[in-house]
């Protein structure tokens, strides 16, 4: 099988599985066996294509051409070839994690839920792979259709609320905003390809081309950016294992993915540095930031504190991509990986303490150390990376969005990252401080829960190591980035 070919099979080997899953869903052991052994084949597969693209293959793949000129079609670069190797490494991890949440907390159609995280995975791999802004669009949709029966999964009033508007926003935003720039850049440049230093170069006047990149950020609703964020607090009543799908695997990271997509290949460095709505976007990028951040310090419950503190961080991405540098793109990528790494221990840590002690707020968790030890630490270490401190791997994308605000001489942003530091430190370490050093006015003599089950445990240690790894040993991570033409 060639590269080209073992490409293609990447979107389709998820769809299978779910098929798999559905016609297992009766033996538990059988589905969720499935399910790993098909997240394992997947990861083997993006990590045999990794290597070509490390030694300067493009795979490319087309599909089919429903329209003339326009194609379904996959071309593999380095910043998609990141993206992949995230996915389908931590559907893995992800995966174990639910064998224990889903049966510790006896959560009800359990194969439902297996078959739409298959079917959101093949989602992924298209629009990491995707070749055009037209193949990013179908695929990306169908991962927002895919994931809304896990947004759902309850079938309580409150969940299906949460998923009307996951589903409201996220569809309207695609439709309203991001098809009609699709559509537009068709007309300018005559092709939706993505192409190393951009398509739009000398098509339309610099006002022109900065009303279509809004269109383009507003239109990717996946990426958070203020106003357009209330689907991500209101996917919340998810499954736990669905907040780390949504925060860490999938949704959130394909809208910022997207963005730095279609800025590195629609746009381009050096056309985006002289548009006039990039600025806007930066400083919008920056509020979402510190705003954000603000509102995650006035939650109580965890996972809507970890919700706002992704709305937050995600806009890092945004901003390293509005830079308009190297540094700043590089570090947004790094972003990518260290937050999800960082963001999906966190998540994972708040589902083990669900299942463990039944306990969803901040304000419950004194003396938790004592009986979830193991769960603690893995979120201090998490906290840790997502503030960007050293030894976890989130300072080395801090870092360089850091380098990229002085590059671009925007010290008013720099001072919009310090302050986001100092916020996600406010809001982050009081967890697990109170949960190994409660107040004396708390009696902790009674507790009687213990670690959640031995499949999250396993998975929070390997996404905790994880984020220690990538301090260590970030150079794989930046090499392939650096790979990326033009940047």
């Amino acid at each position: 099988m060639s590269i080209a070919q073992l490409a293609e099979w990447c979107v389709y080997v998820p769809l299978i599985g779910a098929f798999f899953i559905a016609i297992t869903g009766k033996n538990p052991n059988l589905r969720e066996g499935v399910t790993i052994t098909t997240a394992i084949v997947l990861f083997l597969m993006v990590c045999t294509i990794a290597q070509n693209v490390w030694e300067g293959g493009r795979p490319e793949v087309l599909f089919a051409e429903p329209f003339p000129g326009i194609e379904i079609a996959l071309s593999i670069e380095p910043l998609g070839m990141l993206f992949a190797l995230i996915a389908s490494f931590l559907w893995i991890i992800t995966s174990i994690y639910a064998i224990g949440y889903m049966r510790g907390h006896h959560e009800k159609n359990q194969t439902r839920f297996y078959i739409c995280f298959a079917i959101a995975i093949s989602g992924v791999m298209g629009v990491a792979f995707a070749g055009n802004l037209f193949t990013l669009f179908v695929f990306y949709e169908m991962l927002t259709i895919s994931t809304y029966p896990l947004v759902t999964h309850a079938g309580t009033e409150k969940a299906k609320q949460g998923g009307r508007i996951y589903l409201g926003i996220l569809i309207s935003t695609s439709i309203l905003f991001l098809l009609f720039a699709l559509i537009w850049t068709w007309q300018l440049a005559g092709t939706t390809d993505f192409k190393p230093g951009g398509i739009l170069v000398g098509t339309a006047s610099a006002e022109t081309l900065g009303l279509l990149l809004l269109l383009f950020i507003f239109g990717i609703g996946k990426a958070a950016i203020m106003p357009f964020h209330r689907w991500l607090p209101s996917a919340m009543v998810a499954p736990t294992p669905v907040s780390a799908l949504l925060h860490a695997v999938a949704v959130v990271k394909a809208g910022v993915f997207s963005v730095l997509k279609v800025s590195m290949y629609i746009f381009g460095i050096d056309l985006l540095g002289a548009l006039p709505t990039t600025e806007f976007i930066m400083y919008l990028a920056g509020a979402t930031i510190v705003i954000g951040s603000l509102i995650a310090m006035t939650k109580d419950n965890l996972k809507a504190r970890l919700a706002y503190s992704t709305v937050s961080q995600l806009s890092y991405i945004i901003l390293g991509a509005m830079l308009a540098t190297s540094a700043g793109m590089i570090g947004g990528s790094m972003h990518i990986l260290t937050h999800a790494f960082g963001k999906i221990t966190l998540f994972f840590c708040a589902g083990a303490i669900m299942v463990a002690s039944h306990k969803t707020e901040v304000s419950q968790l004194d003396g938790l150390g004592k009986a979830m030890p193991i769960t603690m630490l893995a979120f201090l270490i998490g906290s840790i990376s997502i503030i960007g401190l050293p030894p976890m791997g989130g300072t080395w994308s801090k870092w360089y969005l850091v380098m990229g605000t002085l590059e671009a001489g925007h010290q008013i942003l720099l001072a919009v990252l310090m302050i986001s530091t100092l916020l996600n430190i406010a809001y982050l370490l009081p967890i697990p401080i109170r949960a190994f050093y409660p107040s004396s006015k708390v009696d902790t003599s009674n507790i009687q829960y213990k670690e959640a089950p031995l499949a999250c445990l396993i998975a929070i240690v390997i996404t905790s190591l994880g984020c220690l790894v990538l301090f260590f040993y970030p150079e794989p991570a930046f090499d392939l980035i650096k790979k990326i033409e033009h940047l």
